[in-house]
């Protein structure tokens, strides 16, 4: 607000331009001209004094990040409150303050393939910037699928009444299903198995073979599953040169759209 004063504006067109209001910017450019940059920072509140000192949020927070109490996973604002003597929303403050959270955790994976950085750059080169008369497939198979079904027939909506369904099923087995999907135009092909073997395998890229047209070349991007390098598929890749296999680094699934 004050810079934009400075430019010659008034406070009108400074209030819109800051969305703000007439006497707000009249407040601060009143502050800066009796005591300069003195003046822009926060003047004490009314209230009751602190009474939890600094080096006690640092306890607190040191506490939270170096150690985690026996017997439990992580640290909670009652355990740690017992422990410093401090209140439960005293604890939960600070931990808002410095965005804290220990209840929750993520995960990572880092890579330890020699050729991370190349297969990345083929993948991400070969999505950005596809060769002509090219189709490009992302390619994955789910394995260990329940096929289940409820007990009894599900019961339809009705205004005011949610779908409902029995609370039991029924087990029919497990299924195997690959896809490959065409990432420019997100067509997936599809096809169902009893078991996950290089057989299967290969017989799902004989369907990719008969749907794809036989002017374009097919570029296939798969995970380093032990199924997908197998004599049977080397020997039918090597029969088919319009067919380009680029494998996803280990631990790297993520660059796999199907898989994702």
């Amino acid at each position: 607000m004050v810079l934009a004063c400075a430019q010659g504006l008034d406070n009108k067109t400074v209030a819109r331009k800051m969305r703000s209001s007439l006497g707000m910017v009249g407040k601060w450019r009143s502050r800066f001209l009796e005591a300069r940059l003195e003046g822009l920072y926060d003047e004490p509140r009314p209230g009751a004094p602190r009474k939890v000192s600094d080096d006690e949020v640092e306890r607190v927070v040191i506490r939270t990040l170096e150690s985690t109490p026996g017997g439990e996973t992580h640290g909670s604002t009652r355990g740690l409150a017992k422990a410093t003597g401090l209140s439960r929303m005293t604890i939960r403050r600070i931990w808002r303050a410095f965005g804290l959270q220990p209840h929750r955790t993520d995960t990572f994976k880092l890579s330890p393939d020699p050729l991370l950085i190349e297969k990345v750059r083929d993948i991400v080169g070969l999505s950005m910037n596809p060769p002509d008369h090219a189709l490009g497939l992302c390619v994955d198979e789910k394995s260990q699928i329940q096929a289940l079904d409820r007990t009894q027939p599900r019961l339809p909506l009705r205004p005011g009444q949610w779908e409902r369904r029995t609370h039991d099923y029924q087990r029919h087995g497990t299924t195997s299903r690959f896809a490959a999907l065409e990432w420019k135009t997100r067509k997936v092909i599809a096809q169902l198995k009893r078991r996950h073997r290089s057989l299967e395998f290969r017989q799902f890229l004989d369907l990719i073979e008969a749907q794809v047209p036989a002017g374009l070349d097919v570029h296939i991007i798969v995970d380093n599953y032990g199924t997908h390098k197998t004599a049977i598929l080397r020997k039918w890749f090597a029969k088919r040169p319009r067919f380009h296999v680029h494998f996803t680094p280990s631990y790297g699934s993520w660059i796999n759209l199907m898989e994702r």
